[in-house]
């Protein structure tokens, strides 16, 4: 398979991880896009037989510190999500869909931002405690104390939204 087929595999994955960081759909695929950009350019820094996928959200996670550091020197703010998200969906079924997802959502983005990283990388993408505690650079006993504490707080955050 090639550098570019192997990236599109891993596109929705990258979204979705990017989703998670950024707590903002638009903001998730900017991110989403600026690591695809840089991952392309770097592509001969990617040793063949390694993790594309770890190897491009360690990109992905760098580029967000960055962006949260610059936010913060800017002292900007996002605009809150359109209010006509939801408009096109077809029926209860999509309705409800939504709705649960949006619960989630909302709970995601009210953890921590080390223990929603955690949480996206191995509930949401399933990658090995190993292999996210690699991409985070921190040991697999901080990554599990995080996913402990934040699967606890969804848990909370979910029984008040239920």
């Amino acid at each position: 398979m090639s550098f570019e087929r192997d990236l599109l595999a891993i596109l929705p994955r990258l979204r979705r991880f990017a989703a998670s960081l950024s707590r903002d759909r638009a903001d998730g695929d900017d991110l989403c896009q600026a690591a695809l950009e840089r991952g392309l350019k770097a592509r001969d820094q990617w040793q063949p037989g390694t993790r594309l996928d770890s190897w491009m959200y360690r990109i992905m996670r760098n580029l967000w510190i960055d962006e949260a550091r610059a936010r913060q020197r800017a002292a900007r703010t996002f605009a809150p999500e359109e209010a006509g998200a939801a408009i096109g969906h077809a029926g209860d079924r999509d309705i409800e869909a939504h709705v649960t997802l949006s619960d989630v959502d909302r709970a995601m983005q009210a953890l921590p931002e080390e223990q929603r990283e955690a949480i996206a990388l191995v509930l949401v993408e399933g990658l090995s405690y190993k292999e996210a505690a690699q991409i985070l650079g921190i040991p697999m006993g901080t990554l599990t104390s995080r996913l402990v504490r934040g699967r606890g707080a969804l848990i909370e955050l979910m029984g008040e939204a239920a």
